[in-house]
């Protein structure tokens, strides 16, 4: 539909989720352009039925806080400040709020907090935003 699939994630409440899918295309996302999407993805997940619990189904912009789910995402906003947060500790912390540096042999997010270089498995990244600068 022209859009680009930024990322789908999965919230489980207790019995009920949410299905959250970010879209994102050159001249942005407007309500009408997720009303769309809803309509088309709905209509799918009805037949196919992939999740057998109840849920909402969210259609987003990434907006200011984009989540990176990708390692092209971390490559592309290289430069940008962003917040990661490991699955599995790494040198004794999860959490890194810092400045991009790209990637690295295919495996590793680079990110400079506080002037210290880390280099973290995108293997075990749970979950990255970029930050927005106000």
């Amino acid at each position: 539909m022209g859009y680009e699939l930024v990322g789908v994630e999965f919230i489980d409440a207790g019995g009920h989720g949410t299905l959250r899918v970010y879209i994102d295309r050159d001249s942005g996302v407007s309500l009408d352009d997720c009303a769309a999407i809803s309509h088309q993805i709905s209509g799918i997940l009805d037949v196919e039925e992939p999740i057998k619990q109840a849920y909402d189904l969210e259609i987003s912009s990434p907006g200011i806080d984009r989540p990176l789910f990708k390692l092209t995402d971390f490559e592309r906003f290289t430069g940008s400040t962003a917040k990661i947060k490991l699955a599995v500790a790494q040198q004794g912390r999860k959490n890194f709020r810092g400045e991009l540096q790209g990637v690295a042999d295919s495996k590793w997010v680079k990110i400079e907090v506080d002037g210290e270089k880390f280099d973290l498995p995108y293997a075990d990244i749970a979950k990255a935003n970029l930050v927005g600068d106000f």
